[in-house]
């Protein structure tokens, strides 16, 4: 009997080391991650200047709490708001905390702002969308996985179809405050929604005085071949969630972003969090805006990007695929006549680590330092596992 509680069904396979984008397990054997921790290793595992700003931060202090400042706090706040083109940074630790965070933050401003009746607020959200597992985040899923067994299921959320902007329009109502959506719906399988959807509801959320609230906690932070895949269609949320990937694939870090006026709403003694904001989080938060600043690796994700897509079309071609959906270096694949398990598992058996997300459906991600012929080995290995 294990100790450990079985809440994944994870592969076979204990990993031991990894560097770049290649880990390696307890046997020896070696694989190219194409899961990148769910895009929380987008520069790669033990990337080397982010494990020097946690080395040298681990030398100094790694936890004040928010009762005191820290020398690292501003400045990585900074950074943030200035890489996303932001005004305010309010920081957490995971990415469900930062959902949470902007949930609360958007109610707020609804009362205190907009002139809601207090308790009566709602936001509209997507169906099939994932925004993390808290209770609050499951009551406005639609994923029976997630949902089930686990009420009583917080109100105040109204589910839209995802990628419909009439449908958007149509929900919204004097007691809303937010649109909540993901800029591309990744656990779903990375599903991109029309190019005008974010235009839209962006267009719609001003003229309605309703805050828009993009989740790119997962698409943001080069994985799309832009710092935040919002940048694609040109639009600036009035709140975006940021994690995984802030953190460097090393400490969890998260943030809340966006305008000003509405952050503001939040007081002290209203929200708060133990850990988040800490030394090391912004140590390491502060070197992933460096590297980030440069534009290096949204460019390689958006250069890489064809290699991925190419080849898994030559795949649907074969009717090996039934579809494929691809956005930098993120790509989700429908399988035919196999569940994505059983795909994984061969994946795996030939080297390359991938998991299926619901049913049929692959997701590959890759850290975003991967070279065109890692990509290669890796659609490689996926045309081998599909032909077995």
């Amino acid at each position: 009997m294990s100790a450990l509680a079985v809440n994944y069904a994870p592969l076979d396979i204990d990993i031991a080391d990894g560097e770049g984008v290649w880990i390696t397990d307890t046997a020896g054997n070696r694989y190219i991650d194409c899961l990148a921790g769910y895009s929380a290793l987008n520069f790669g595992h033990r990337n080397p200047e982010l494990t020097a700003a946690a080395h040298a931060q681990l030398d100094r202090v790694t936890l004040t709490a928010r009762a005191i400042g820290n020398d690292r706090l501003l400045p990585f706040a900074e950074a943030v708001t200035a890489l996303t083109g932001t005004e305010m940074l309010l920081p957490m630790n995971t990415g469900a905390e930062a959902v949470e965070t902007a949930i609360k933050t958007a109610r707020k401003w609804g009362y205190d702002v907009k002139g809601v009746p207090r308790y009566d607020a709602t936001i509209i959200v997507a169906a099939n969308a994932f925004h993390g597992r808290t209770t609050t985040i499951i009551s406005m899923s639609t994923d029976p996985e997630a949902r089930e067994g686990f009420g009583p299921y917080t109100p105040g959320f109204r589910v839209v179809p995802y990628g419909d902007p009439a449908a958007v329009a149509e929900a919204i109502d004097e007691t809303t405050v937010a649109v909540l959506v993901e800029p591309v719906q990744g656990e779903a399988g990375v599903i991109i929604p029309p190019e005008d959807y974010l235009g839209a509801i962006r267009a719609t959320c001003t003229a309605a005085n309703v805050l828009l609230v993009l989740d790119e906690i997962q698409s943001g932070l080069g994985r799309t071949g832009a710092t935040l895949t919002q940048d694609l269609s040109g639009v600036r949320a009035d709140l975006t969630t940021l994690g995984k990937a802030l953190g460097g694939g090393i400490i969890p870090t998260s943030a809340l972003v966006g305008r000003r006026d509405v952050i503001e709403v939040v007081t002290a003694g209203t929200h708060g969090s133990t850990f988040g904001g800490n030394p090391l989080a912004c140590a390491v938060g502060l070197a992933v805006t460096k590297i980030l600043g440069t534009g290096y690796y949204q460019e390689r994700a958006r250069t890489l990007s064809p290699i991925l897509a190419e080849r898994a079309k030559d795949l649907v071609a074969e009717g090996l695929l039934t579809d494929v959906r691809c956005l930098g270096l993120w790509m989700g694949v429908d399988v035919a006549n196999l569940t994505g398990r059983q795909v994984s598992i061969r994946l795996a058996e030939r080297g390359v680590i991938a998991k299926e997300t619901h049913g049929n459906t692959i997701r590959f991600a890759p850290p975003l330092c991967v070279t065109e012929d890692e990509l290669h080995q890796v659609m490689d290995a996926l045309t081998a596992a599909l032909r077995a």
